[in-house]
């Protein structure tokens, strides 16, 4: 007889003890149990040269990672995708033998995929993050994938700290929280402990965390490139997507509130346009410097925290893409993409900067288990349109039916098909850089400032900005558990500046800090604000029309009209869905109600006439509650006629409302517009889209004043 044991004679967690790790007092190791002895520098050929394969344990770290989530991406895992083309302007031969920057005519077809870093695939859309903006060219030599970010700069230097980063900002692994959100102990005390995340901070700090749309984005390569030309003729590039569209943001209120209302937010923007034909478009454009001009800056030209300001580096328009059709299948293609910044043609090549040296090593690790084996260059939406001819064979998911049995090169069999082709005849050849140095884990000392660039981007702030980003240290930081990592957090960015440390300390009810800070650094850069991308138009713009039973059909339906001519999408707003009856009898019908949406959906918000109507409005808390968030968010209001009347009930305050008697005047204030009595509303109208183009008019001294 077997002894008999008792169910509960070893206890789960004593079973999950024996496997319980503890690095208390420990030193680093790589998994067979080798003592690291740096881990923050991957191994170099000098300290400015590219990575070597032979370094294994940043291989096996980023091996690691690559492999930690099963099946989403370990990052970038909620995304959305569409189709589109691109066109050069000109030909780029004198830079690039890039084919599909050279013929003005030919429409390379592209997919681009947007995304957000940090989240699960079920996260929200409008969470304060990076966002990536990756972009495949199905070109005749290849497929191309540029793969960036919305932001220009990255948190780290090497990619050997990729891991740490990421597992830094993700849920803390004890709980599993917070999901999406970099508000936490863990990430904050990876930049404190990493002060080369300094700028990245701000940028993520800044309104560009949370874009509007990302119709309204801007995108870039992050890390430096270099274009070849035919005669082997080499220069560093970094490459930038500009919207077409202007660019436009979010405020920090209303992307909480739609992550609840709508947490497709984005996705379902992106989707709509591009069904009712609203195509996003954006322009190509390329920074460029010379081999021997590498030394010439204040900055490493292969550091990717820094940016090369364009006001040193001029950014080149290259040309002009349009995305004009939504994938059939979300998984079959905007899932299963795959990108990979190694994907290169001829006349592009890689430059030594130690992120993307990582990268190049990391993207198409991670595809093999996401996309279960080496065969995912045969799913559809990763297929170049180019042919392909290799001696690979077999694998998962195989699907290229190869024929003959000739799989090996040399060969005599088949004549040595398919064999090497010629550089003339677009065959790749890397660049051939002289590398010399040393066998080092090290970074190079033009790396090591990490403060001024942070300044020049705060430099170049506008108030309302800056406000912005000392608001958002507040909910970031402010939720931090450790009062250490916060008084660090205040000193690290009292560095930057003085205005910045101070604000982030009140807020936080810490200690000022000490001096006067900053770094002395006075430059700043139009490029870094809003305001260098403002709006030509109003084209798919949203606005909210608030109306009720006895509305004015005559006033209602010029400004409808009208918006609709420009290309906006005004919407009924009310307090039931089908059908209002106007004031003459007319049915009008509703769009959204009270319910089922909000103002934080909406970029504008207008108000028609009608006794009737406005009564009703008044009586709707909704519908004040409507206007004054609205106003809150600085987002334009126009009323008209008695629609005036229902603005002055709420609490909107600090404008003019025009309550002097019924007169035509139009009267434009900090983005509220309002007319008593017209005939012709044409330069309400006109006032009124000037104000949606502008977007926010922060300018609104109450507004913090206003409950909404």
């Amino acid at each position: 007889m077997h002894e008999r044991r008792d169910i509960d004679e070893y206890s789960k967690r004593e079973q999950l003890d024996h496997y319980l790790e503890d690095s208390t007092g420990e030193y680093l190791t790589t998994n067979q149990g080798v003592r690291v002895n740096h881990t923050d520098d991957s191994l170099k050929a000098g300290e400015r040269g590219p990575t070597l394969m032979e370094d294994f344990h940043f291989r096996e770290k980023l091996t690691h990672f690559d492999h930690e989530v099963i099946p989403e991406r370990v990052v970038h895992a909620r995304g959305s995708g569409a189709h589109g083309y691109f066109q050069v302007y000109q030909p780029m031969a004198d830079y690039t033998m890039a084919a599909f920057l050279q013929d003005p005519t030919m429409k390379t077809p592209t997919f681009v995929r947007f995304s957000q870093v940090v989240g699960f695939r079920g996260s929200a859309d409008t969470v304060r993050d990076v966002r990536g903006f990756a972009t495949k060219f199905y070109t005749t030599d290849g497929n191309y994938d540029l793969v960036g970010n919305d932001i220009p700069i990255f948190f780290i230097q090497d990619a050997i700290k990729f891991p740490d980063i990421v597992h830094s900002i993700k849920p803390e692994p004890h709980n599993e929280m917070p999901q999406a959100s970099a508000a936490h102990d863990t990430f904050w005390d990876f930049v404190v402990c990493s002060p080369e995340t300094t700028a990245m901070i701000l940028w993520l700090l800044s309104d560009r965390g949370i874009h509007r749309s990302y119709r309204m984005m801007q995108g870039f390569g992050v890390n430096t490139f270099r274009f070849i030309n035919a005669q082997g003729k080499a220069r560093f590039v970094k490459f930038h997507w500009k919207p077409m569209q202007g660019m436009a943001q979010l405020v920090w209120d209303e992307a909480q509130k739609l992550a609840g209302k709508d947490p497709d937010y984005l996705r379902r923007d992106l989707w709509t346009a591009i069904e009712t034909g609203h195509y996003p478009e954006w322009e190509l454009g390329v920074q460029m410097i010379e081999e021997e001009d590498e030394f010439h800056f204040d900055f490493d030209v292969l550091d990717p925290t820094k940016i090369w300001p364009e006001e040193d580096v001029p950014v080149m328009p290259v040309g002009k893409m349009v995305l004009n059709r939504n994938p059939e299948n979300f998984f079959a293609e905007t899932e299963q993409v795959a990108f990979h910044p190694g994907n290169l043609v001829p006349g592009i090549d890689v430059s030594n900067d130690p992120l993307l040296q990582g990268r190049l090593f990391s993207y198409l690790d991670t595809q093999l288990i996401r996309l279960g084996g080496p065969n995912f260059h045969e799913i559809p939406i990763n297929r170049p349109l180019a042919p392909i001819h290799n001696n690979q064979r077999d694998g998962y998911h195989r699907t290229q039916i190869n024929h003959g049995k000739v799989s090996y090169s040399p060969n005599s069999v088949n004549d040595n098909y398919p064999r090497p082709a010629p550089r003339e005849e677009h065959g790749y050849v890397h660049y051939q850089e002289k590398v010399e140095g040393r066998k080092v884990r090290a970074r190079s000392e033009s790396f090591k400032d990490f403060y001024s660039q942070a300044t020049l981007f705060w430099n170049s702030m506008t108030p309302p900005e800056k406000e912005h980003i000392i608001k958002a240290f507040h909910f970031e930081v402010g939720k931090v558990n450790d009062t250490s990592i916060k008084q660090r957090v205040v000193e690290q960015f009292h560095r930057v500046h003085g205005e910045l440390g101070r604000g982030i300390a009140m807020g936080l009810g810490l200690p000022m800090p000490e001096g006067d800070g900053g770094t002395g650094v006075t430059k700043s850069s139009a490029a870094l604000s809003f305001t260098a991308f403002p709006a030509q138009d109003i084209k798919t713009r949203m606005i909210a029309i608030l109306a009720a039973e006895g509305v004015n059909q005559q006033e209602l339906a010029q400004v409808f009209d009208a918006l609709h001519a420009a290309g906006a999408t005004p919407q009924i707003v009310s307090m039931h869905g089908g059908m209002l009856h106007s004031m003459g009898g007319e049915e009008i019908n509703v769009e959204k109600t009270f319910v089922t949406t909000g103002s934080i959906m909406f970029d504008a918000v207008y108000v028609p006439g009608g006794p009737q109507s406005i009564e009703k409005l008044k009586m709707s808390g909704d519908a004040l509650h409507f206007l004054n968030e609205a106003f809150k968010h600085c987002k334009p209001i126009a009323a008209s006629g008695e629609g005036v009347e229902l603005v002055m009930a709420t609490e909107v305050t600090g404008v003019d409302l025009a309550q002097s008697g019924m007169h035509d005047q139009v009267v434009a204030d900090k983005g509220v517009i309002t007319v008593r009595k017209a005939d012709d509303l044409g330069p309400f109208i006109e006032q009124f889209t000037m104000a949606i183009k502008q977007h926010r008019h922060w300018e609104r001294e109450m507004k913090e004043q206003v409950p909404a």
